[in-house]
């Protein structure tokens, strides 16, 4: 009966995942489910679980998921209808502790690392739960919940105590610590004269970019006459924008440092690396800005999960 009901489940809401937003007059040629008002009700319970938002708009009745990957939040608030909201209630094999000592807590999404450090749900609302309403709340700014009082994370989600609340920031702050004494800590090259030697110095200093970050973040590396590196500097934090890379803002640190060359280095949170036309067009017009105050542009390179990859090679 499980199995039978999961299929139904995935049946009608997989084909509106397609779908960043969808109208309500627009369900019966979306869905192929026989039964409206199994639909209706699927369709609520999906908004009051926050997967899903409701909204009028021009007469209307809009839908929108609340986040960019609904398949995930889909299984996830499916699992919960067939195996109980709790997670003592789910297979052992499926709870965020046991997979995540199984697989990594990389492999774990941001609302089953939520639901671990909340670790107790309270009455009607549980770790789980709370994890998931966290997570769809932050899902544009994670780093925000830093920012939160313990009253405005229990306003989104009752399951966050004073308890869970001092491990949510506990945890939040430790990152923080360990991305900061990974990026201070020295890569042991002597010098930069390849492509290859590039990737991988980037590939350690900036490791924390292509596992960690949320935003693309540009990045430079001030480089000696005999090409050793001599520090590393943030230079904006978003979309990269070659109207917003400015050579002016790019080439101070590196004057100030009396480099002779710069590492240009940015990262895709996609996790490909597969570099853009804007990636190209910011490269280009640096390396001339480069030319006109005598500071070589040696290559850029771009960093995710999937690998570390040069433009020069591209």
């Amino acid at each position: 009966m499980s199995d039978a009901r999961r299929r139904r489940l995935q049946a009608l809401l997989y084909p509106l995942a397609y779908h960043d937003r969808f109208l309500q007059s627009q369900l019966p040629d979306l869905v192929e489910e026989p039964q409206a008002a199994f639909v209706t009700r699927t369709i609520n319970a999906v908004v009051r679980a926050g997967v899903l938002e409701r909204f009028h708009s021009d007469d209307e009745l809009h839908y929108t998921w609340t986040s960019r990957d609904p398949i995930d939040l889909i299984d996830r608030w499916i699992q919960d209808q067939i195996h109980g909201d709790q997670v003592k209630e789910r297979p052992e094999e499926e709870r965020p502790r046991e997979r995540l000592l199984r697989d990594g807590a990389a492999s774990l999404s941001n609302a089953d690392l939520l639901a671990i450090l909340i670790r107790v749900g309270v009455v009607g609302e549980s770790a789980t739960t709370g994890g998931t309403k966290l997570a769809n709340h932050f899902d544009e700014e994670l780093d925000a919940i830093r920012e939160k009082s313990v009253s405005e994370l229990r306003h989104i989600t009752k399951a966050v105590t004073k308890a869970s609340y001092c491990q949510i920031m506990a945890g939040i702050e430790l990152g923080r610590r360990a991305t900061e004494a990974a990026r201070e800590r020295p890569v042991p090259i002597v010098k930069i004269t390849s492509t290859t030697e590039a990737t991988e110095y980037c590939a350690q200093k900036f490791a924390y970019l292509a596992g960690d970050a949320v935003q693309e973040e540009f990045h430079i590396v001030t480089l000696d006459t005999k090409h050793k590196p001599i520090r590393t500097h943030r230079i904006t934090v978003g979309t990269l924008d070659s109207s917003l890379v400015h050579p002016r803002e790019v080439f101070r640190p590196a004057i100030r440092d009396a480099a002779a060359a710069v590492l240009l280095v940015h990262n895709h949170p996609s996790g490909d690396p597969t570099p853009s036309r804007e990636d190209h067009a910011v490269t280009e017009r640096l390396t001339e800005a480069g030319k006109l105050i005598g500071i070589t542009v040696l290559d850029h390179i771009v960093v995710a999960k999937q690998r570390c990859l040069s433009l020069r090679e591209c």
